[in-house]
């Protein structure tokens, strides 16, 4: 799911001539779903949408405060454009979710901002339907966002295995078995093997080990602790 987030002073969607939706200050929402979208994406998309920071606060600090903070309000677009690969010159669509699912969708997304925030500060224009959206860019301020992909790793190995599991349009290394416990294996053996090296190098960069050194050297018997210690052994002895 791809979202382009506009900060606004307003913002109108007029349609056949007639406006159906506007907003003063807050943020002008232009969303892209995509065919893996899920429940999951929504709600992080939700979550990232209502929470950024672009406003600032009451002294002036810029980058601190969300429309949430701010109270200001939301006005939200489907565009399936975002969506768009590139054939040559020709814009392709077919990752974008049908029009069916899509509407069903969106209307979901719009019902969880409500939820989320205060129902009467988001707005929307009309899904599928040709519109003409007025943007008063504030500053101009424009962040674009996308939803983690599906199957992307996270810090729980098997939750991310699940995840992939769950998704047809894995990777070829996924397709063919290696499952990220595989790799996560791999990089701690080769971690083990690179310390390993690292201590090989160092006993040779210092030469034989002083033991070894006291090993290979010709002992010599020393005589004086030898009859020393004979005698400390006869003095033991009773007469």
């Amino acid at each position: 799911m791809k979202a382009v987030v506009q900060r606004v002073t307003r913002a109108s969607v007029p349609v056949g001539g007639e406006q159906i939706s506007a907003i003063g200050r807050g943020i002008c929402v232009l969303l892209g779903i995509s065919l893996e979208d899920t429940q999951k994406e929504l709600e992080h998309m939700v979550r990232k949408i209502l929470n950024l920071r672009v406003f600032e606060d009451e002294s002036g600090k810029h980058w601190s405060k969300s429309v949430m903070d701010k109270q200001y309000e939301v006005l939200c677009i489907s565009q399936f454009t975002l969506q768009c690969v590139l054939k040559g010159n020709k814009p392709d669509f077919h990752l974008a979710m049908p029009t069916e699912q899509a509407e069903s969708f969106y209307n979901s997304f719009l019902e969880q901002l409500r939820k989320t925030y205060r129902p009467e500060l988001i707005k929307d224009g009309k899904f599928g339907t040709y519109m003409q959206v007025h943007i008063q860019n504030d500053g101009p301020v424009t962040i674009e966002l996308e939803s983690p992909a599906p199957g992307a790793a996270t810090s729980d190995p098997k939750q991310s295995s699940c995840i992939i599991g769950d998704h047809t349009h894995s990777s070829s290394a996924q397709s063919e078995g290696y499952t990220v416990e595989s790799r996560i294996r791999d990089i701690i053996q080769l971690s083990k093997l690179e310390k390993q090296q690292q201590r090989k190098e160092k006993t040779r960069a210092k030469g034989p080990s002083e033991s070894s050194k006291e090993r290979n050297a010709p002992r010599k018997e020393d005589r004086s602790a030898s009859s020393g210690a004979e005698g400390d052994v006869s003095s033991e002895r009773e007469p």
